[in-house]
Order: structure tokens, then C-alpha cells, then sequence
């Protein structure tokens, strides 16, 4: 989606107020002996009392309000009776539908205490998404996001989960382009005022690759290595882009 209004832009932004409000009150929840069911029903509480819907399980039927994904588990983890332990590291991913705007933000967070790796696995992906951010303007190439990314990551000795990517995203849950998190030869696509993306690095201890698992959803780390994920709705401008679903 590319904003032509003001009416637009704040029903963007009231969608993305909602997508950090329930984020931080996930994150306030996180602790030892909770399950991930527990934690998906506080997100729908805070969903339900502002008139949003989880837009995961209205599209595409996905059996949660958010995805939770622990240690391995990259993206897509279903809500259930799992029980965090201290250690975990654990990604909390809301995409949400108010008014007719969509809008989507994750973060990863440890049960404490966690291992040094994890903990820079952790600040890793939220620097990789500020380096693409950073990269990220009306005029530049869309392929320039993702080389930042990747190149942050890389400096801080971790690896970019290439099968995973970022997209539009405004009218719909998912959109055009594609945001890759890595550099991607060939692409000329040139980024607009007023495109908003949803920017979200993917990454892991030591591999590229991911691996399905049974139940459908579930994507995690090829070689079951631990993974991070940090993602905001953004809007490209000429100057810094504007974070929709900042706290």
C-alpha cells in the first residue's frame, strides 16, 4: 500500500498504536511457567478491547491470535500448552486488522536468565532491522534494505534466514514487494514516498536455512540452532521512514 491521505495514514497508525500495545503487554507477561496459550490470550484481550482482529487467523485460518515461536522456531508458532523455561528465547508476532488497515510487529524476548549468545542473538535482530531502516528511503533501491541488513547481522558473527522476508503490507496482510533481508542481485525495484512495509530481519545462531515442521505452520532453524526476529510497519519517506508500531 502506498498512503495518498491523512485519513489513511491514521488509520494506520491507530491499527499500529494497537499492534505496540498488545506487544508490550505480551512482553509484561513473559515469564517462567507460562504458556504460550496464556500469552496469545492476553494479546487477544488487548486486540478485542480496542475492536481489532488477529489478522493471521481471520486470513489464512492459523489456529492463534499471534505467533509464538521459542528457541528454534523462526516464524509461525502456534499458541498452545508449551510452558516457557528459563533460557528460552521467544518471539512474539502480532499482525492485526482494525478498520480495514492492517498491521504487523514482532519482537524477541528471554526468559531470564538467558546464555550470552542469545542475548546478542537478540540485540543482533533488533540492529539488523534498525540498519535496514536506515537504508530505507523514497528514492533508494529496495535491494539496499536488505545488503544492510544482512551485513549487520554478519558483522555480529549471525546468519539471515534467507527463506524468510518482509513485504507490503496496509489493505491487506500481505503485500507487494518482498523485503528481503539480504542482498539481492538484479533487484531494481526503487522504494516510494508513502510505502509502507512491514521490515522484518529473520535470523539465526548459524545457518541460512529453514526446515517446515508437522504441524503446518511452524518454520524453524534448519540445524535447530536458536533464531531471533524484529519487525515494525513502516512508511518510507525521503527522510527517516516513520515506525508505525512503535510503542
Amino acid at each position: 500500500m502506498s498512503i495518498e491521505t491523512e485519513t489513511e495514514l491514521q488509520g494506520l497508525r491507530r491499527a499500529g498504536h494497537v499492534v505496540a500495545l498488545t506487544l508490550r503487554a505480551m512482553r509484561e507477561a513473559v515469564r517462567e511457567g507460562i504458556t504460550t496459550g496464556e500469552l496469545d490470550e492476553v494479546a487477544a484481550r488487548v486486540m478485542a478491547e480496542h475492536g481489532a482482529r488477529p489478522a493471521p487467523k481471520m486470513v489464512y485460518g492459523f489456529p492463534g491470535s499471534t505467533c509464538i515461536s521459542v528457541n528454534d522456531e523462526a516464524v509461525h508458532g502456534i499458541p498452545g500448552a508449551r510452558r516457557l523455561e528459563k533460557g528460552d528465547v521467544v518471539t512474539l508476532d502480532v499482525t492485526l486488522e482494525l478498520d480495514g488497515y492492517f498491521s504487523d510487529a514482532a519482537i524477541t524476548v528471554g526468559v531470564a536468565p538467558v546464555a550470552e549468545t542469545a542475548r546478542r542473538l537478540i540485540v543482533a535482530a533488533e540492529a539488523a532491522f534498525h540498519a535496514g531502516a536506515k537504508a530505507a528511503r523514497a528514492g533508494g533501491r529496495l535491494s539496499a534494505v536488505g545488503a544492510a541488513v544482512e551485513a549487520e547481522v554478519e558483522r555480529r558473527g549471525f546468519r539471515v534466514l534467507r527463506d524468510l522476508c518482509g513485504h507490503g503490507i496496509g489493505r491487506a496482510i500481505h503485500e507487494e514487494p518482498q523485503v528481503v533481508n539480504h542482498a539481492l542481485r538484479g533487484d531494481r525495484t526503487v522504494l516510494t514516498d508513502g510505502l509502507v512495509i512491514a521490515l522484518e530481519p529473520v535470523i539465526a545462531a548459524s545457518t541460512r536455512r529453514t526446515r517446515e515442521t508437522g504441524d503446518g505452520w511452524t518454520i524453524s532453524t534448519a540445524d535447530g540452532g536458536l533464531s531471533a526476529h524484529f519487525e515494525h510497519t513502516i512508511v518510507i519517506t525521503r527522510g527517516r521512514p516513520l515506525l508505525l508500531t512503535a510503542a
